[in-house]
């Protein structure tokens, strides 16, 4: 008698567990991998098969079968992968279904999406080019498509932006025998040359080419402008000639069109895109692809890492310190840290590009485990750019702007040159108060002020999202004494516009480039290099190359320096160099003028005057003396729901149950911003010396957490290795 095949899946649900079905009757069981549909319940749902096993906890009788196996029974991921989001959930303690499913694009949760079929190239034939030369005729949709195919244009994708209904004009070519298919091969690799490589590059380049073919991280420390991205392409090239497959992570969706076009200028090959913004179906085409090998080179957010590669090669993760690469929800992954667990089970490099290191990279670096190469010169030898702080106490201001600012700014477009003027928050103003009350307006889900957007006579909450017209009196005393309190973007925008009518202004924020396309537009048109004024949020603070901007004014990151998030000044200096590295990019000389109300700060010394590392230095050593990350390891549990007194009652009983021969528990606190999106939420935060004292600690947690009578008024979870408090 056959031995019964039990079959391990993982189902979208919250339960941290696998679940034992048996397979159909008839046929073999399938693969680990593949999709089937399972009776779950009163409902069927998609499930992902894990693994086979031999025997069962549960008795065979109790058992289930699957309903059905999809997508022919084709894998959608590979052994490698499986064992890759195994290590996923078991580290950040989340459940396997929603991990494997959270890990794939979100159509595969419904049955009735199908894999694509293969992809096929299209190319005339003799007798199509014969009826090619006797011109549109009574045809002309038909010889318009063998125009394409002759001039090389015969793939599905390339077919799919010509027409709508290509596949019906194709089979029209088919049943008349001018057409000829065959299976879509990879894409052939046509580069440029690009920039002579300076010493420090090239030994970095060297370094990361020593190790193709095993694994090892490799830190490209490097100033902004000094040519990290032209690394990645020689070592891109490299490994698509060897025919293996390139994966480059970027923190922000904004990053990829440019790099797409760098690199399909570079490399002659068009990357396969995949990120959060693409459609349901371009998920799925981009998904297939990578699987299929058919996309040498991928490219995206931190979603991107969970593509399937047949034939991987190397791991870039550019702006590495990106604190956008830790996932804030659902699986709480640090993308740089299981890119980093991928490499090493691929036996791949990994390489991480940035300006401005993580204290935690730093740290790995400083102890030998990274390879650490510092670029410390501009690649076009340019210099760094030079600082000038002002002091803005006692200062008169206009919209933000002090007097000496405004002369800088001034000058430099009298010099036919263009400004970059950076400010962290969009809107108008961040406050709308009554000047005869004081009332403000307040988001009454959120303990957050709304923010003013005058262009829409609208109060927005960037929180949760929350919107109320601009009311016309005060709500409170009825004065008609409402007005804006601060500066955003927007009045920032407005008042430059109205002091330099002449002179060209783009605005870069969420407001702004809503529209698809918007940001390229106006990235194409400053590249026209006409004197202008750029004002933007943090979405132009990194992997922007802008030639003709020899100014950077920051208006005011002074909030970071009194933050009670301990991680505050790490990311303000980063944030500070990164918009600092758009000026002086070419030939023209750099400067940054940086606002501030603190300019004796000890910390701002360090960063001005000995650089980052010095800097980073500094807050790693009081990290050391306070025990706190890179040195030490943390988790927090976080809870959340709409009456304060669940949170509180959850968090203390959970923290009566937490037991640990030498980790500590600290709480519970409530979340810095407390109420949001109308929910009240806190933490307890555990800290251990060491990351496996740390995760039998948590383990142990885990086990009686679920059993505690008032999770079920609470929405909890665990954040291994927090980024947000």
């Amino acid at each position: 008698m056959p031995e019964v095949i039990f079959l391990k899946l993982a189902v979208p649900v919250p339960v941290p567990a696998l679940f034992d079905y048996l397979p159909l009757r008839t046929g073999p069981p399938p693969d680990p991998g593949v999709r089937v549909v399972v009776p779950f319940g009163r409902r069927r749902l998609v499930a992902l098969v894990v693994a086979h096993a031999h025997r069962s906890d549960v008795p065979e009788s109790k058992l289930l079968r699957i309903h059905e196996v999809l997508d022919g029974g084709r894998r959608l991921i590979d052994p490698e992968l499986i064992d890759l989001l195994s290590w996923c959930w078991r580290y950040y303690k989340h459940a396997p279904g929603d991990t494997l499913f959270g890990a794939l694009p979100p159509a595969f949760k419904k049955a009735d999406t199908a894999l694509p079929e293969q992809p096929l190239r299209f190319d005339i034939n003799a007798k199509g080019r014969e009826r090619l030369l006797t011109g549109p005729g009574r045809a002309p949709v038909q010889w318009q498509l063998l125009d394409l195919l002759e001039r090389g244009q015969g793939s599905g994708e390339q077919l799919r932006q010509w027409r709508a209904d290509w596949r019906v004009q194709l089979r029209k070519l088919k049943a008349k025998e001018w057409i000829i298919e065959a299976p879509e091969p990879c894409p052939v690799l046509a580069s440029s040359e690009g920039p002579k490589l300076r010493a420090e590059q090239q030994a970095a380049l060297e370094a990361v080419r020593a190790d193709l073919g095993r694994f090892r991280c490799h830190l490209i420390d490097g100033v902004t402008g000094s040519g990290k991205t032209e690394i990645y392409l020689h070592l891109i090239e490299d490994i698509i000639r060897s025919g293996q497959q390139a994966l480059v992570l970027v923190p922000e969706i904004g990053l990829t069109p440019q790099l797409v076009r760098r690199m399909r200028e570079r490399l002659g090959i068009e990357p396969g895109v995949y990120h959060s913004a693409l459609s349901d179906g371009e998920r799925i085409r981009s998904w297939d692809r990578a699987g299929r090998g058919l996309a040498p080179l991928l490219l995206g957010t931190r979603s991107a890492l969970f593509l399937p590669m047949p034939s991987p090669g190397l791991i870039i993760m550019d702006e590495s310190h990106d604190a956008s690469f830790k996932q804030q929800d659902g699986l709480r992954f640090s993308a740089r840290d299981v890119a980093i667990k991928s490499a090493a089970d691929l036996g791949i490099p990994i390489v991480l590009g940035t300006a401005t290191p993580s204290l935690e990279t730093l740290h790995n670096a400083q102890s030998g485990r990274y390879a650490w190469h510092r670029l410390r010169e501009r690649a076009t030898g340019a210099e760094q750019p030079a600082w000038r702080v002002l002091d803005m106490r006692a200062q008169s201001l206009e919209a933000g702007l002090a007097p000496r600012t405004l002369e800088s700014i001034s000058s430099t477009l009298d010099r036919g040159e263009q400004v970059l003027v950076f400010l962290n928050r969009r809107g108008y103003a961040p406050v709308v108060l009554c000047h005869d009350c004081g009332w403000c307006g307040a988001c009454n889900r959120c303990d957050a002020h709304m923010t003013w957007h005058r262009s829409e006579r609208q109060l927005i909450c960037h929180h949760c999202g929350q919107s109320a017209r601009l009311p016309r009196f005060c709500p409170d005393c009825g004065a008609d004494a409402l007005q804006g309190a601060g500066t955003g973007t927007e009045q920032l925008e407005d008042f430059l516009e109205s002091r330099f009518p002449d002179v060209a202004m783009y605005r870069f924020d969420r407001d702004k480039t809503r529209r698809k396309g918007a940001f390229d537009d106006m990235v194409e048109a400053i590249h026209g290099g006409s004197p202008a004024i750029l004002i933007g949020t943090q979405m132009l603070a990194t992997g922007h190359h802008f030639p003709r901007v020899t100014l950077v004014v920051i208006v005011d990151l002074d909030q970071a320096l009194y933050s009670a998030d301990f991680r505050a000044m790490e990311r303000m200096g980063q944030l500070m160099l990164q918009v600092a590295g758009r000026a002086g990019r070419a030939d023209h000389a750099g400067r940054v003028v940086l606002q501030t109300h603190h300019p004796d700060h000890p910390l701002l010394e360090y960063l001005f005057r000995q650089g980052y590392e010095r800097f980073a230095d500094e807050l790693l050593g009081q990290r050391r003396m306070a025990a706190l990350p890179p040195v030490a390891k943390q988790a927090t549990l976080r809870a959340e729901a709409h009456q304060r007194e669940a949170v509180r009652a959850f968090l203390g009983a959970a923290k009566s149950l937490f037991k640990s021969d030498s980790g500590e528990i600290h709480g519970p606190y409530p979340a810095l911003m407390e109420r949001r999106g109308g929910r009240t939420r806190g933490y307890l935060l555990v800290q251990d010396s060491g990351r496996a004292k740390l995760h039998a600690s948590l383990d142990l947690w885990l086990l009686s957490l679920r059993s505690i009578p008032q999770a079920r008024n609470v929405r909890w979870a665990l954040d291994v290795d927090p980024q947000e408090f």
